[in-house]
């Protein structure tokens, strides 16, 4: 079916520096198509925050909310929700920390307060604010992630909800948070089996710490040159930065392109 599967973490990676595809980086997802491979955005983001990142690309395979949910051929392939009631639980356990939790799901997202780490979490990502929302909000819609702002307290949510939650640090103002044992590189595996994609070589590139399940799980894991160091332990080539070319690069490594 495919002569390859690529799959591209977005923020820091396929993004450049103001969360934007270049026209470099969609040439070079035409070329993965035309050399008989599929481009799979694997992201903590959700479809609602990447419409004109899918049009630009015009990839229409994603594996959303750092796992959680899957879309192949622009439909759904899978998804998971967060239990809504654990919601409530790491609400009122965050606002005792003076922490907001912004929810998502594929359509939208809303958040439990606009504190100054979720200006800024929102600014590091160019994201607007997400508008304010209460218990009703994610008891009526399919949550499938989340984050929680804050800088220093990965251990203390940890151990209140790790039983029930996987938790991300992603930026220096949140921690991504998704459903137990969710992550990119179980949302790549749920897709490969659903839509029969074995046997199949698997390329990733990425640069944050969410993206180490992803990178272990594939093939041939690239890093960028922008990546963190320990995520740069677990690659098998290492590229220049995502604004020097480095998707580009990575790829003709490889002779994908």
């Amino acid at each position: 079916m495919y002569n390859y599967l690529v799959f591209f973490d977005l923020d820091a990676t396929l993004f450049d520096n103001n969360s934007e595809i270049t026209p470099e980086i969609a040439t070079a997802m035409d070329q993965i198509r035309t050399n008989g491979g599929l481009p799979i955005i694997a992201s903590g983001r959700t479809l609602y925050e990447i419409p004109v990142t899918l049009q630009k690309t015009k990839i229409d395979t994603v594996i959303a909310s750092n796992g959680d949910y899957g879309m192949y051929q622009n439909q759904t392939a899978f998804s998971r929700r967060i239990n809504p009631d654990t919601i409530d639980k790491l609400a009122a356990f965050a606002a005792e920390f003076g922490n907001s939790v912004t929810v998502l799901d594929q359509r939208g997202k809303g958040s439990t307060a606009h504190d100054e780490l979720l200006i800024k979490a929102c600014k590091h990502v160019h994201a607007p604010l997400p508008k304010l929302v209460t218990t009703n909000y994610w008891h009526q819609r399919p949550i499938d992630m989340m984050f929680v702002t804050n800088t220093n307290l990965d251990q203390a949510y940890q151990e209140e909800f790790g039983a029930v939650l996987s938790f991300y640090r992603n930026s220096p103002f949140s921690i991504d948070v998704v459903d137990h044992g969710a992550s990119k590189a179980t949302g790549i595996e749920q897709l490969i089996r659903t839509e029969q994609l074995t046997g199949i070589p698997t390329y990733a590139f990425g640069d944050g710490n969410n993206d180490i399940p992803m990178l272990d799980y594939v093939d041939h894991p690239v890093v960028m040159g922008n990546g963190l160091p320990n995520v740069k332990e677990h690659a098998e080539f290492i590229t220049t930065a995502n604004t020097n070319h480095g998707i580009v690069k990575g790829l003709q490594h490889f002779d994908l392109i």
